[in-house]
């Protein structure tokens, strides 16, 4: 399979290469190569290797009005740290041909759109099915099949599809298959448009056809003379399916998404092998004008791992994604303790965010204006009551186990479990003082449960204060300078940070930052673990459409986690360099 795929990707490469003398045609590529020169450190548990770790990553996309093919070249024979132990390996994973019937009307989407190959999908928000590349975290669970999208009429689009999904180098042995149908009424009632409305419906199927297994379940059972141990042989389900509808309306400034999934029974490894059925509910709702932005949402799921292989566990084969509700932090003390969607065990997931603009010239907002944004995310366990036993805590894993073959729990839609997974209140201000200075200060008071997220580690409160500082020294030149500190007296204690970042247009940015353990304050709680020092150098060159950046520094090992989806990724020491380049 490796030796075909290389052929396709050369074939490609051969076939573009005077395409691009052709106007009709358009190639288009990327690429991404991060490379890694490891040192050990024992303090921090970076190793070192005998080799020169890299992720590099080749695309070349052939494009016409009519058709398009492309492929990509990965190469992880030596990967960088967190990606060993499954991404190891080189090939062409990722190719495909897509054809398009155009319509009479030239201005109008395609009327049909085939895709054989590799691709990725989502429906809806991606409660049923979301295939989609994510190369910080190692996710691609791109289908291997075909897909056919129509749009016989304004506002209407049905897509079908089927295929096998990405594991890693392989493909599962499951299949895939779904559809979804989505209607834009306002295309097709004018009436809507003259109103300032827009309304979208959708449904959607997915089935995952996996080849029929058995589990064994030991039941105690009395007998004449006591008791004895019975073991049964459960047959798993061949077919899981799973649908969801959704409504999308719009009206001025104010915006409402309603948005409901079910899954059949479902026994697989994450769930502990019970016949439960999953489900998930959300209602989101935003309002938005100039100088005001307000968003609520509320999101119940419960059960809603959905693998095309059930025996996996981990990031590794999920057809589905169910988004966290909470804020992805881009300041490193706020991204110090990320948080998990919890799909197996379900939550309750609640976000509110508010975004004030104060007009320049007034009391608050100065001569320059100021913005003022609070959000706060709060996650819960949903009420589970296991079969045989009284109301357990979440993650209760030796309880489904012990229950596999069975409905395993029951479970009241409105109540709350036991206990709280997350909470994050974060109030940030940002403002010109001059015509060339800007201050952003942040607060954020986070409650962490690390034993549910990383399986141990107990609940970690914590306080989190960041000044972001911004000067514009020239046309050309601008200085930013970051500090941050995190106080805690969970965990490891209390962090340090701070950042220097000079960028020098067009060309050139250079940085060096420092994250610092300084520990508990009391001495008794004092470990090797902790006062390390995490610093980087970075160097960055940019012209054009390529860009070089050259480091050194330490990383600290955690969880890189992007929308509720989260990888480990071990210490780090060494020389960087990371190359990219689109054309």
């Amino acid at each position: 399979m490796k030796r075909c795929n290389i052929l396709l990707f050369t074939l490609l490469l051969s076939v573009a290469s005077p395409a691009q003398q052709d106007n009709r045609l358009t190639l288009k590529g990327s690429i991404q190569s991060d490379i890694l020169i490891p040192q050990t450190d024992e303090a921090i548990g970076a190793s070192k290797t005998d080799d020169i770790l890299t992720n590099t990553y080749v695309d070349l996309q052939l494009q016409h009005s009519l058709f398009e093919a492309g492929a990509r070249l990965e190469y992880l024979e030596h990967p960088l740290p967190g990606f060993e132990n499954d991404f190891k390996g080189w090939g062409v994973p990722h190719f495909y041909v897509k054809g398009r019937l155009p319509q009479k009307d030239p201005s109008r989407p395609s009327l049909a759109e085939l895709t054989v190959g590799t691709y990725y999908e989502q429906f809806g928000s991606g409660f049923i099915l979301r295939t989609y590349e994510e190369r910080a975290l190692g996710i691609d669970n791109s289908l291997l099949g075909a897909r056919l999208v129509l749009k016989p009429l304004r506002g209407v689009a049905v897509k079908v599809l089927g295929g096998r999904q990405r594991h890693y180098w392989e493909w599962n042995h499951g299949y895939v298959a779904g559809a979804d149908a989505e209607v834009s009424l306002d295309d097709l009632l004018p009436a809507l448009q003259q109103h300032d409305t827009r309304l979208t419906l959708g449904i959607s199927w997915v089935n995952r056809y996996q080849k029929e297994s058995y589990i064994t379940r030991d039941v105690e059972e009395p007998t004449p003379t006591g008791y004895a141990i019975t073991t049964y042989s459960v047959a798993q389900p061949e077919h899981v399916n799973a649908w969801e509808v959704r409504a999308n309306l719009n009206h001025g400034p104010w915006s409402l998404l309603a948005e409901y999934a079910r899954k059949t029974d479902d026994p697989a490894q994450a769930n502990g092998y019970i016949f439960h059925k999953g489900d998930v509910a959300m209602l989101s709702a935003s309002y938005s004008r100039r100088g005001l932005s307000l968003l609520l949402q509320a999101k119940r799921s419960e059960n809603m791992s959905f693998k095309s292989d059930r025996t996996v566990m981990g990031i590794s084969s999920a057809i589905n994604h169910l988004p966290a509700f909470t804020q992805d932090h881009t300041y490193a003390l706020a991204a110090l303790y990320p948080y998990a969607t919890q799909l197996a065990d379900g939550e309750w997931a609640y976000q509110a965010e508010l975004g004030y603009n104060f007009r320049r010239l007034t009391p608050l907002g100065g001569k320059y204006g100021m913005n003022v944004k609070v959000n706060y995310s709060y996650v819960r366990a949903i009420n589970r009551h296991f079969n045989g036993s009284s109301a357990l805590g979440p993650s209760a894993a030796q309880s489904l186990l012990r229950l596999a073959g069975t409905e395993g729990y029951t479970s009241s839609f409105f109540k709350w479990g036991p206990q709280s997974y997350y909470q994050d209140l974060d109030v940030q201000l940002s403002r010109k003082l001059t015509r060339d200075f800007k201050l952003t200060l942040m607060y954020m008071n986070q409650l962490y449960n690390k034993t549910i997220v990383e399986g141990e580690g107990g609940i970690i409160r914590s306080n989190i204060f960041v000044a972001d500082a911004k000067w514009q020294l020239s046309p050309k030149t601008t200085l930013r300078m970051e500090a941050q500190y995190l106080n805690t007296d969970d965990d490891e204690g209390d962090w340090l940070f701070g950042l220097a970042e000079l960028s020098l247009v067009p060309h050139w940015m250079l940085s060096v930052s420092d994250m610092y353990n300084s520990g508990h304050s009391d001495p008794a709680y004092y470990s090797n673990d902790t006062h390390n020092h995490y610093y980087q150098a970075l160097v960055t060159y940019s012209n054009g459409a390529h860009r070089l950046q050259a480091g050194f520094g330490r990383t600290r090992a955690g969880y890189n986690c992007s929308g509720g989806v989260c990888r480990w990724i071990p210490a780090q020491k060494g020389l960087t360099l990371s190359y990219n380049y689109n054309f």
